[in-house]
């Protein structure tokens, strides 16, 4: 990537695309760490590294619903000839105060209860008579409904190893290990251990907040309906989810109207709630380009250089671009075009980065892999740009779907990795191996 001394300085050159988002990674800074309740923090990035208190399970316990013995009591039982055990009593999940067993006794037990002293092993209670005399048993009843459970006598029909159906205290994790890293993305299982630690807070940092507006007088809501010249808004949503997907909480604004003041008087609102601006719409080279003509000149309003600057990348679909920050905390703003597939596959390339950034993650663009162009003729490329087209990627072999118009949103929506044509590319044959970002 081209340093900052070395990047277009007018307004007419071209930005390759790795001076764009190294222009942006090198602008955004992770969130402050905040300490969540363990629910709050799901979808947050783990700032520390989370050590094991007590292990897990933090004592010996049975598997199994049935009965705690010895092993020397149960050698050698069979059907013909099974092991008569004295039941001195009953170990539920949770108990504290244990039964002993004896030589030649035995203690009902539940799963997930303590093995107790003297017992050595579980025997399941499908392989006994449950204590009814009855020959082998499919469960157990309810102790309200089966009190000679707890007392009197049972039949084992089967012997067992030591050890056998006992959960280990610590097998599945000990104490002092480390139970998750920092920069873990925190999800249910991942919540989940926490809980079971004895966690009930977590420090992360929180999940960025992405605002997402979109420009243009001609643009209605989904639902309503559609007078001559105009289309549904569907920039919006896409971003909007995509922000979701890359893990931010993301806030639509409905389309705004291709007037200067009403743009700025909107994101200037939505800065409150916002640690990162998303606009689509607006950045070209139009009368109407409203974006453009409403941030061009705007700067934060103590820091010198700053404000949102358009540019024109080596990139298509996406040549015109604008990055910056405004309002009094500096809120990054990524200004993407209004074409469907060009928002998209900006948003992809740069703001999904951004996001990932925000969370203080290292790991932050979608994995790339190498896949055998299948099609039917060759694609073209304009010489000197990065393009991007949409394709469909199975086991190593990637096929084109759509043309290469910035408009076609239904093929976008059949695709799952971008075929990348690098910019020293005019021509790529079938059979050629290429580079696909993947989507899913």
């Amino acid at each position: 990537m081209s340093s900052a001394a070395t990047r277009p300085a007018g307004p007419d050159d071209l930005w390759s695309v790795d001076e764009h988002l190294e222009d942006i990674l090198s602008t955004v800074r992770p969130l402050e760490p905040i300490e969540l309740q363990l629910l709050d923090a799901q979808g947050c990035v783990l700032v520390d590294d989370v050590t094991v208190p007590v292990s897990l399970p933090p004592f010996d316990n049975s598997s199994m619903d049935g009965y705690a013995v010895r092993v020397a009591d149960v050698a050698g039982a069979g059907e013909e000839f099974p092991a008569a055990l004295e039941v001195v009593g009953d170990v539920a999940a949770g108990a504290a105060d244990l039964v002993r067993v004896g030589p030649g006794q035995a203690a009902r037990i539940m799963t997930g209860a303590p093995l107790p002293p003297g017992a050595e092993a579980v025997v399941p209670v499908e392989w006994t008579d449950g204590g009814l005399g009855e020959g082998p048993v499919s469960g157990m009843r309810a102790r309200s409904l089966a009190p000679e459970g707890a007392e009197g006598h049972v039949q084992v029909y089967r012997p067992v190893e030591a050890r056998a159906h006992v959960r280990a205290k610590g097998s599945d994790v000990r104490a002092g290990d480390r139970a998750l890293e920092a920069g873990t993305i925190l999800g249910p299982p991942q919540i989940a251990l926490l809980a079971a630690i004895g966690r009930g807070t977590v420090r992360v940092r929180p999940r960025p907040r992405v605002v997402v507006v979109s420009t243009g007088s001609e643009l209605v809501q989904p639902g309503e309906e559609l007078a001559g010249g105009q289309i549904y808004d569907s920039n919006s949503f896409a971003l909007t989810a995509a922000a979701r997907d890359a893990g931010a909480i993301a806030y639509r604004v409905g389309a705004v109207a291709d007037d200067t003041e009403t743009l700025r008087s909107t994101i200037e609102d939505q800065l409150i709630r916002a640690d990162l601006l998303v606009t689509t719409g607006g950045v070209s080279v139009g009368a109407y380009d409203v974006v453009k003509e409403a941030l061009a000149h705007v700067g934060d309003e103590d820091e010198a250089g700053s404000g949102v600057e358009f540019r024109k990348l080596a990139m298509q679909p996406g040549k015109p671009q604008g990055f910056g920050s405004i309002g009094p905390d500096h809120t990054p703003l990524l200004a993407l075009p209004g074409n469907p597939v060009s928002s998209y596959v900006s948003f992809e390339m740069f703001v999904r980065p951004a996001i990932r950034a925000l969370m203080g993650l290292t790991d932050l663009h979608r994995p790339r892999a190498r896949a055998v162009l299948k099609a039917d003729g060759a694609l073209r490329s304009p010489k000197g740009r990065r393009q991007f087209l949409r394709g469909t990627y199975a086991d190593g072999e990637v096929v084109p779907v759509g043309g290469a118009g910035s408009h076609l949103i239904a093929a976008l929506a059949q695709a799952d990795a971008l075929i990348v044509v690098p910019e020293d590319a005019e021509s790529v044959e079938p059979g050629t191996e290429v580079e696909v970002v993947l989507l899913g």
